[in-house]
């Protein structure tokens, strides 16, 4: 009865999809003609953070470089902010240089940024293959895909098996210590996405979203990282009702350095506990 019933459901969805196929390619070319195309921010894209600034350090306390990379798509390179110093990264590091619980374990911080507009997970694993080998072993790295996949439509089992081959390149030539995937956004909720078409493309990015999770629970030290939109309200919002539109930049697709400023905190959070499990709490 279940199964007769999710057959039905699934029959009535692709008979809607259909009867509205013609609206959905209106809206998604008038979307490509209409709105605003965001550079990628300028800024740097790689840097070193000295962390114990002491100069007075035995030999015999020296620690480790923490190496850390971030790859992926226009929201990793920071589409939707001014400078990358109001981007994910340049958020980013200035938390995690903070946190005591990192001070612990490394003297510095090494990052670097490889990121593109419009990549898809092919783009990602064709790009992991053409970096060179690092020096050191990475021992973070961050992954933004799928929203690309979304909206050239890449088939589920493609998508699954991509994101299989970019975990295991990434800890087989990258010596990654702890790989991190975003979630995919709420594409049903981005401003420049209107419905119908809104609810099909959220509708793919979910799917696409819930593959991921399964895919990095079948593997150690591959964490998928939901962002938490309803805490990211809360706070700013303080308990007052916004829109969910702040969340995103002018074009009403990519994030906005609002948007940029809760992710950092809130991946810095995940990385300081991957890194240090003992630590009961973050230092904010």
């Amino acid at each position: 009865m279940v199964a007769t019933k999710k057959i039905q459901n699934k029959i009535t969805s692709v008979a809607k999809d259909v009867l509205l196929a013609p609206v959905y390619l209106y809206q998604g070319r008038k979307i490509k003609r209409d709105t605003v195309r965001l550079l990628e921010p300028n800024g740097e894209r790689h840097g070193h953070i000295q962390l114990n600034k002491s100069i007075n350090t035995s030999k015999n306390d020296s620690k480790q470089t923490l190496n850390l990379m971030i790859v992926g798509d226009s929201a990793a390179a920071g589409v939707g902010s001014e400078t990358q110093q109001e981007a994910l990264a340049g958020k980013l590091m200035p938390i995690l240089e903070q946190q005591p619980a990192i001070h612990t374990q490394f003297d510095a911080l090494n990052w670097s940024l490889q990121a593109t507009t419009g990549h898809t997970s092919f783009d990602i694993l064709r790009r992991l293959y053409v970096l060179p080998a690092p020096s050191q072993p990475i021992d973070v790295m961050v992954l933004s895909v799928g929203v690309n996949d979304t909206t050239t439509s890449v088939s589920v089992d493609k998508w699954q098996q991509q994101i299989e081959d970019i975990i295991a390149i990434a800890q087989r030539k990258f010596g990654v210590r702890e790989l991190i995937f975003l979630s995919l956004p709420p594409m049903a909720q981005m401003p420049a996405i209107p419905a119908p078409l809104s609810n099909f493309v959220g509708a793919k990015a979910a799917i696409l979203d819930e593959m991921l999770q399964q895919v990095c629970a079948a593997h150690d030290r591959v964490t998928y990282m939901a962002t938490d939109f309803k805490r990211m309200i809360a706070e700013h919002s303080n308990g007052t009702p916004i829109d969910i539109a702040v969340m995103f930049a002018s074009d009403g697709f990519h994030p906005s350095s609002l948007m940029y400023g809760y992710w950092a905190q809130q991946l810095a959070e995940l990385i300081t506990q991957l890194l240090n499990p003992s630590s009961a709490e973050f230092n904010g």
